[in-house]
């Protein structure tokens, strides 16, 4: 410890994320690398990935999809992927008519088709509205995947699957879903860019071919 406290928090703060990040590497890298190559499975083949999170999750869960539609490292075709919480009409409408706590789970029924993965991301992994969307989900033949804080919590009871990650911090565990979130994207475009589904990119405008 020093005489700056401002200091002392910023060093605690660095040892928690890395310890949060030791546990990922050590439990979590195979689980992320599965769920890479099933994405692409599924978006290859047609399919959609859904996405839903609350404050800091819900820019991580819009970072992931627009990882798919755009890229992350290299050229691919887009893919569909849409974060439910950027649909900002039907948010409001929704929360308006029947309750934030359907938020989500209405626009899975709108948008959600039987084989399409849901991602929910919580650092609590108590928020009601992501626990309606992943009940949503199952019952409309979606696999749900999520991605929250320490575990056992009712978005893990809810989920086909998921990855905890065990910090004490909101902050700590939205860092450590952030390089998940990036993880996931390098599995599935290593599975996507390799046989049986590899695909030709698409020209980009204004770039050389």
């Amino acid at each position: 410890m020093t005489e700056d406290p401002a200091l002392d928090a910023a060093r605690l703060h660095c040892r928690s994320l890395q310890e949060a990040l030791d546990g990922l590497r050590l439990h979590g890298l195979p689980q992320i690398a599965d769920w890479g190559g099933r994405l692409a499975s599924v978006l290859t083949d047609g399919g959609r990935l859904l996405a839903a999170g609350n404050g800091g999750s819900a820019a991580q869960a819009q970072h992931l999809t627009a990882e798919l539609v755009g890229r992350y490292r290299q050229e691919r075709r887009a893919y569909s992927a849409l974060a439910l919480h950027a649909e900002t009409s039907s948010v409001t409408a929704i929360g308006n008519d029947y309750g934030f706590d359907q938020v989500y789970a209405r626009q899975v029924i709108a948008h959600g088709r039987p084989g399409d993965v849901l991602v929910l991301l919580s650092t609590s992994g108590r928020s009601p509205n992501l626990i309606a969307a992943a009940v949503a989900a199952r019952r409309a033949g979606l696999r749900v995947w999520a991605l929250t804080g320490p575990g056992p919590n009712p978005l893990v009871e809810a989920a086909h699957e998921a990855l905890c990650v065990e910090a004490g911090s909101t902050a700590t565990v939205q860092e450590a879903h952030l390089v998940a979130v990036h993880l996931l994207c390098e599995s599935f475009d290593a599975a996507v860019l390799s046989a049986p589904f590899a695909r030709p990119a698409a020209a980009v405008p204004g770039r050389m071919s």
